[in-house]
């Protein structure tokens, strides 16, 4: 008989949850999806994702439209397995939540923070989505891997 049990959360916090954590938040979403629950929040939200964001991860497909700006301490009373740290800031920040077991910090660029054309701007993002990708495809890649071998007879 199948376990019913709940996927292990990841929450993913950068300082102002607009762009890097949402990027992070929906790779991960897209490629492990189906064994962590994924989410995303701020030290200090700025109560919006940005449009560009939405945007460059519109290009490959995956929709962050109904996204929404979140401050960390709304995890406080729920369960967190993992804490992945996407910006410098929120890893000083970074309470420790119930039930963690993990922590990882991976900083990347802000791409809000990109100044120029907006053509300049989206190249930015797009190089930091890109970075994010990678990152967080093979973090995937290393949790599936984890949960098939420990489901092996």
């Amino acid at each position: 008989m199948a376990s019913l049990q709940t996927p292990p959360t990841v929450l993913i916090l950068c300082t102002g949850n607009s762009c890097r954590s949402h990027l992070a938040e929906g790779f991960l979403r897209a490629a492990a999806g189906d064994l962590l629950n994924v989410a995303s929040a701020g030290s200090k939200p700025a109560g919006y994702v940005h449009p560009m964001a939405i945007q460059v991860m519109k290009e490959l497909g995956i929709d962050l439209s109904a996204h929404s700006s979140k401050h960390m301490n709304d995890f406080l009373t729920q369960p967190v397995e993992t804490v992945i740290t996407v910006c410098g800031n929120a890893d000083q920040d970074c309470p420790i939540f119930p039930g963690q077991l993990n922590r990882h910090h991976w900083g990347f660029d802000d791409p809000a923070h990109a100044t120029g054309t907006e053509e300049e701007k989206l190249a930015v993002f797009r190089r930091v989505r890109d970075e994010i990708q990678r990152v967080f495809a093979a973090y995937a890649d290393g949790r599936r891997d984890h949960s098939k071998s420990r489901t092996r007879p």
